[in-house]
């Protein structure tokens, strides 16, 4: 990568050598007057503006600002203990130690240069300062990214056999040819999503959109190095890990499938439909450890995992644990949903032990809402109600039972897909409604909580992509979204006449909770009648649970 900087160094300044080639035999009468006098000019023009045009193009790549990876930074007041362990893992490793540490919601470790000024947002406060230069790269090791997940499930010297291979690496990022190849590759990155970026007037487009193309030139010419660089590098890291807690990391590599495996089923089942209800779980790395262990009691291949339990968490390294599961689960909303960054009246923290009515029931209640206006929409009629058929409501309209709901898809022509239709028209104007603001270009006020450092949005360090960053989940069909609808009109009815509770299951998230037990045999019935139009298996199903259809249901 360093040879193809020198080249294309030398070809920017090719065109000056040949100018000086040709002035000085000029100018020693080797060449005489005439076209080659003009000639030897024209050269000298022509790199006059080659120079001009590269010099520009390494600014504008040297300016760039990389993209940083939004996370939690944990100062060294914040976490003292987890500070000690990874030094005294650098000390074993004869490696220097992170400069920093820092939390992501994600189940990975990574080392992050954040050695450029745009990734200093301290820089500014150090204005004025004797000996400070701003605007200048400050040489310092890479920091250390640790998935928050990590520090709830595993015990403290899982983490340390984990995190062995990782600190390894900042051998090599010390080393200057690879720290330099590394910055190549980052400028040109940043220049090429700098030229990608919308909104930018006319005059600054056309340069702009210059660089990216050299950019991404030199970026293909790279690729393949630069993987073969990381890949060897990774390799001489997770060779001199193997001199610290070898062992142990083998088992300790199960652990880090497992809470891949918790965390994603935490966020798709439990989390995101909290996140759509306008409710951020304030605990998810807690939320972890409940469904890594409900995981081990049902799976027989993840028995004895919780017997590690008893040994010392890696979160006790943290001198306040919940402000940091509390910032890192706000920054798990944003990113994985598109939440805002403060709390407000349609955005509010919540409690696992308040989930299963702020969330569970209030999700239900609404869905069941939306269901009736759309069949009021269609101008569908109550066939059973308290007052008798076809009795309308005290204004008018007609009574939300779920006999109206069965009724109305169980006949024979019953137009599903225009109820569908409607459903998913309504779901996508309140999702339109409930949209964030777009974040602001400066930082925000950090969250109640929010571990010490953590001065500023770590979304402004990522660049303008609009929010959220990773989507969970394709949107949903027509057909799924009145499936949802349906089980939601049902859990209701289950609670309203049949004394049924709002549950949370810490793998499937929502449950319906009927003697104390979870029901979760709703899901076939309910999709027999919504594909098929066939009621019995859910009448059936009603009959066994002793669900009252003909009695009105409370709304949200």
């Amino acid at each position: 990568m360093l040879r193809i900087r020198s080249r294309a160094t030398a070809l920017a300044i090719l065109p000056a050598a040949a100018a000086v080639v040709l002035l000085v035999a000029v100018a020693q009468g080797h060449i005489g007057p005439g076209v080659w006098s003009t000639v030897s000019w024209a050269v000298a023009a022509c790199a006059v503006v080659v120079l001009l045009v590269a010099a520009a193009v390494a600014v504008a790549v040297a300016r760039a600002r990389p993209a940083v990876s939004p996370t939690v930074p944990l100062t060294e007041a914040a976490a003292p203990d987890l500070y000690r362990l990874v030094r005294d893992l650098a000390d074993r490793l004869d490696v220097p130690a992170p400069s920093a540490i820092a939390l992501t919601p994600d189940c990975d470790s990574w080392l992050e240069d954040r050695t450029h000024p745009a990734a200093q947002p301290w820089a500014k406060d150090l204005k004025g300062q004797a000996g400070t230069r701003r605007g200048r790269r400050v040489p310092a090791a890479p920091v250390l990214v640790i998935g928050s997940p990590f520090l709830w499930w595993m015990r403290v010297a899982e983490l340390r056999a984990v995190l062995a291979p990782v600190v390894a690496g900042t051998g090599p990022s010390a080393h200057p040819d690879i720290a330099a190849a590394r910055r190549f590759v980052r400028g040109l990155d940043a220049a090429v999503a700098d030229a990608a970026e919308p909104g930018q007037g006319f005059v600054r487009r056309i340069p702009t959109a210059f660089v990216g193309w050299i950019a991404r030139v030199l970026l293909r010419g790279c690729r393949g190095h630069a993987a073969e660089m990381e890949r060897c590098v990774a390799a001489a890291a997770s060779g001199r890990a193997q001199e610290v807690d070898y062992g142990l990391r083998i088992v300790a590599q199960e652990q880090v499938g497992l809470a891949y495996a918790g965390w994603d089923r935490l966020l798709t089942r439990v989390a995101l439909p909290a996140w759509r209800m306008g409710r951020w779980p304030s605990r998810l790395d807690a939320g972890v450890v409940s469904a890594l262990t409900e995981l081990s009691r049902r799976d027989r291949l993840a028995e004895g995992f919780t017997s590690r339990l008893g040994e010392r968490p890696a979160c006790d390294l943290i001198e306040e644990p919940g402000a940091a599961d509390e910032a890192a689960s706000l920054l798990a909303a944003r990113l994985f949903h598109g939440g805002p960054a403060e709390t407000g009246p349609g955005w509010s923290p919540v409690d696992w032990q308040q989930y299963p009515e702020e969330v569970v029931d209030r999700k239900w209640r609404t869905e069941a809402a939306r269901l009736h206006r759309v069949l009021d929409a269609m101008g569908v009629a109550t066939s059973v109600s308290v007052g008798g058929p076809d009795a309308p409501g005290t204004d008018g309209s007609p009574v939300p039972t779920l006999a109206r709901v069965i009724d109305h898809l169980a006949t024979p022509g019953a137009n599903s897909e225009a109820l569908a239709a409607g459903i998913g028209a309504a779901v996508a104007r309140d999702e339109e409604r409930a949209t964030p603001r777009p974040r602001p270009g400066g930082g925000s006020a950090p969250p109640d909580g929010t571990p010490a450092g953590a001065g500023t949005d770590p979304l402004d360090l990522w660049g303008p992509v609009p929010l959220p960053l990773f989507p969970l989940q394709p949107p949903r069909t027509g057909t799924e979204l009145l499936a949802d609808h349906v089980v939601a009109m049902v859990c209701c009815a289950a609670v309203d006449t049949a004394g049924a509770a709002p549950g949370l299951d810490w793998l499937d998230g929502p449950a319906l909770l009927v003697d104390g037990g979870r029901r979760s045999d709703l899901g076939a019935p309910v999709l027999s009648l919504v594909e098929d139009g066939d009621a019995e298996p859910l009448l059936s199903w009603l009959s066994a649970v002793g669900v009252r259809t003909d009695k009105p249901v409370r709304l949200g």
